[in-house]
């Protein structure tokens, strides 16, 4: 599926001839007969509601009520209406209406669904991907935003927003775009996070429903495909699926390392799922981390840019063309569950707020768990800056050594934020003068408190991955899903009260709560997470010598974004431990990027035939 969402506006006819030159062969009008959504998609993937002139479209997999929908289509006085039916969508999808020649549309909260737009011919247009947008612009590629997609583990919110080609941008979170019948546009809030202030005995119940319809609007009546891992997360997600009385295929990559116990897990869960057929690949079957990079590379489904999962990209193409061969046309994962349930460092700075004395024994029991310094943790729970503030330290401090093991990791930031050591000084001054820009801009956070304003920024990094994991995978045709990430999932997550979020010996003590009565009690009392640094090592090792090939004819280089003398020198001697590895992995990602058709500009790549505009 792709589209694009045009205004009510004369320009509208010719940016739709425009667009068949780049495969769009569908149309769906304006009241006034102007094209309002242009592009390709499957009859099932719309759900369009009209209500006189007004109509009111639905992409994705939900549950939408038609009847409801029209009454309240019908009887809004304006876009700001329709806030009572995105509230209420299971899935994530794109919701976009055209009422009264004024057209609203948006993404999920997480951006696992989302809008771009950009100015063309003078006039606003949105798309569900930056590549249309691009190619109608004869958009150039943005050099400073490649480097910024150098920075570890991530650039900061909003920075992370930005997009590769210049002109285009993604349409902020929690807000839609709207756009007017004179070519012009804004964005407008809709969504905010909702007060913590709900005990975990009254959210879960509320979460469990919400993950019951998030997986069920997805794969009832399929056949699904879904990672089956062992933890927590995808083990949820296998157990919805069967319950929603999918035919459900559980996939399995079994670890190297034997201190790794999630096969163990897997194995556990599998035996309680004997409906579900179960595929397991061990270490010897299974493609390498960081294979097939360094060399050339063909594809052209990556424009939105550098894919966040590059490494294990293999990997997933792997599974689609399994899941394809057994008739499945949908894949779940978990993620969205670190992001959401795991205890962040900083739930310790909001809790302190909230329970000053309480908090007391938590901190302390965490502080000598993990092996803070004293002085540094007494420092980020004392920290009363500004959102603003943490992205012109991070500006400070962006070539600045990694922090030590002791250091806690708190603030809006998370912690850190550095560019790796063969970072030119000028990428790194233009990265540093982006973070200044941001701050000097003054930004709100995503959320009042810095875990929730964590959770949300982490789950929107991991949205746009997904996103970018579906269009990467289209061609297998497999949906890469991740229900976790679902608006109403989040929400619920958010409104736990801070004190329930965390508890000694309690591993993501949200989700289990939720998932008690589905999940095996078996399955709830598991308290580790598998760690695969044995795999990432090993795929190093294995694919060291094209990854060294690669440091002698660097694009990167070319830009000169990146030392390739310095990089050689990372690749063959890493270091000991793993954190190191993320900063040659985004690397990595950037070069293969910049190697693949993608990186050209987006008008240049399409082979489509033009297709005439009456036969749209």
């Amino acid at each position: 599926m792709d589209f694009l969402m045009l205004p009510d506006h004369p320009a509208s006819e010719g940016l739709a001839r425009r667009a068949a030159r780049f495969g769009a062969a569908r149309v769906v009008p304006h009241d006034s007969g102007r094209p309002w959504l242009v592009g390709n998609w499957s009859p099932g993937e719309l759900a369009l509601v009209t209500a006189g002139r007004r109509r009111l479209a639905v992409f994705g997999r939900t549950r939408l009520d038609t009847g409801s929908t029209e009454r309240v289509l019908g009887h809004v006085n304006s876009l700001h209406g329709l806030d009572v039916v995105a509230a209420k969508l299971p899935g994530a999808v794109h919701l976009l209406a055209s009422v009264d020649g004024d057209v609203r549309g948006q993404g999920s909260i997480s951006t696992a669904r989302q809008l771009f737009h950009a100015q063309v011919d003078g006039v606003a247009v949105a798309a569900d991907s930056p590549g249309p947008l691009a190619a109608l612009r004869g958009a150039d590629l943005d050099e400073r935003t490649l480097a910024l997609r150098l920075v570890v583990p991530a650039a900061p919110w909003p920075l992370s927003l930005r997009t590769m080609w210049t002109g285009v941008h993604q349409v902020p979170v929690g807000h839609w775009l709207g756009l007017t019948p004179d070519g012009g546009h804004r964005t407008v809030r809709w969504w905010r996070p909702p007060a913590a202030d709900q005990p975990l005995s009254e959210v879960a119940g509320v979460l469990r429903a919400a993950l019951m319809d998030s997986v069920a609007v997805r794969v009832a009546g399929r056949t699904t495909g879904a990672d089956l891992s062992g933890g927590l997360d995808s083990t949820s997600l296998c157990f919805l699926a069967a319950a929603a009385g999918t035919d459900l295929i559980t996939h399995h990559w079994q670890a190297r390392a034997a201190a790794n116990d999630d096969t163990e897990w897997a194995r556990k869960a599998a035996a309680m799922l004997p409906e579900a057929r179960h595929r397991v690949v061990a270490p010897k079957d299974a493609p390498t981390w960081y294979e097939g990079q360094g060399g050339p590379v063909d594809r052209g489904d990556d424009v939105e840019g550098p894919l966040s999962w590059d490494r294990n990209r293999l990997h997933s193409e792997h599974q689609a063309r399994a899941d394809a061969a057994d008739g499945a046309d949908t894949h779940l994962i978990g993620v969205g569950g670190d992001e959401l349930f795991s205890t962040l460092p900083t739930y310790l700075w909001s809790l302190v707020r909230r329970h000053p004395l309480r908090s007391l024994p938590e901190i302390h029991h965490r502080r000598v768990a993990n092996r803070w310094g004293l002085a540094a943790t007494i420092r980020g729970l004392a920290d009363r800056s500004p959102f603003a503030r943490s992205l012109a330290t991070a500006a400070d401090v962006l070539t600045d050594p990694p922090p030590p093991d002791s250091d806690p990791g708190l603030g809006w930031g998370g912690g850190w934020r550095r560019l790796p050591t063969w970072t030119t000084p000028e990428a790194a001054d233009a990265v540093r003068g982006m973070l200044r820009e941001a701050a000097d801009a003054h930004p709100e956070p995503l959320a009042e408190d810095q875990v929730r304003h964590q959770m949300i920024e982490y789950a929107v990094y991991s949205g746009g991955a997904v996103r970018q994991m579906r269009l990467a995978l289209g061609g297998f045709g497999v949906d890469w899903e991740a229900p976790l990430l679902d608006d109403r999932v989040v929400e619920a997550t958010l409104s736990v009260r801070i004190e329930d979020r965390a508890g000694r010996g309690l591993y993501k003590p949200v989700l289990v709560e939720a998932m008690r009565g589905v999940l095996p009690e078996a399955v709830l009392a598991r308290r580790t997470k598998g760690e695969y640094s044995a795999e990432a090592y090993d795929g190093l090792r294995r694919n060291r010598r094209a990854l060294v090939g690669m440091c002698e004819d660097l694009a990167l280089g070319r830009l000169g974004l990146v030392d390739h003398r310095l990089l050689r020198a990372a690749t063959l001697d890493p270091g000991a431990k793993i954190g190191q590895l993320i900063h040659l992995e985004n690397t990595l990602s950037c070069e293969n990027w910049l190697r693949s058709p993608s990186s050209a500009p987006p008008g240049s790549q399409s082979t489509v035939p033009a297709v005439p505009m009456g036969d749209l």
